[in-house]
């Protein structure tokens, strides 16, 4: 019997792909820099800043540093322009995501969160009217691990008093997450209603053919009741 369902953050309650966007090669250009040659930098520090060793303005730093372009004008244009479109994400959240959480808490199960994110992001979801609708967060900034540890999903277990069995995960893919769920014993199911606004190399996974998919917050309620 399902007790608790988990999420994902990023393309499964919100998603980065709305307003305005700022990836590597939009942060490549505006520093004037080579795209293959920023995102290896950029890329080299990613799993530092995930696991909260760096925050965005240190990642970037060490990053400019390596390519011979740091300046602290060049770090705050690049922060400001993740947080203006970090801003769009969480100004835009889905209606049908706050009525996803708030109809498993009204039917009596838990919600929890386990999410990969840099500093800046872990800022916008604890201002973010999503957080409230969490029994339990695992945010990886604040964790010091990181999805697919099969550390970050017992913390969440733990934290929500369930067992794996218990637990019913849902994401979009990203990061090997479903398969760290399933390996646990918990139910994990990918959510696919932000898939087609995705673009190339930003597209986190493939379908996964062996895991249920959902192409609506309802389907989730069905799953959960059949």
């Amino acid at each position: 019997m399902i007790k608790a369902v988990i999420f994902d953050m990023f393309e499964t309650l919100v998603t980065l792909f709305t307003g305005r966007t700022y990836f590597s090669e939009h942060i490549a250009a505006d520093l004037n820099q080579p795209i293959e040659a920023f995102r290896k930098c950029w890329h080299e520090t990613e799993k530092d800043r995930t696991l909260g060793k760096y925050s965005m303005e240190e990642g970037l730093s060490i990053t400019l540093k390596n390519l011979g372009a740091y300046s602290p004008e060049n770090v705050q244009l690049v922060c400001r322009k993740r947080r203006e479109a970090l801003g769009d994400t969480f100004n835009n959240i889905p209606p049908e995501s706050l009525w996803l959480l708030q109809t498993l808490r009204e039917k009596g199960l838990k919600t929890g969160l386990i999410t990969n994110t840099f500093s800046d992001e872990r800022d916008m979801i604890l201002e973010s009217p999503l957080y409230p609708l969490f029994d339990a967060a695992m945010i990886s900034y604040e964790q010091g691990i990181s999805k697919p540890d099969p550390e970050i999903y017992r913390r969440a277990m733990q934290a929500l008093s369930v067992t794996p069995q218990e637990c019913l995960y849902v994401g979009d893919g990203g990061s090997h997450e479903l398969e760290g769920a399933r390996d646990l014993g918990m139910q994990a199911i990918q959510c696919t209603w932000f898939r087609d606004l995705a673009y190339e190399p930003h597209i986190p996974c493939p379908l996964f053919e062996d895991f249920p998919h959902a192409a609506t917050r309802l389907d989730i309620i069905k799953y959960i009741d059949s």
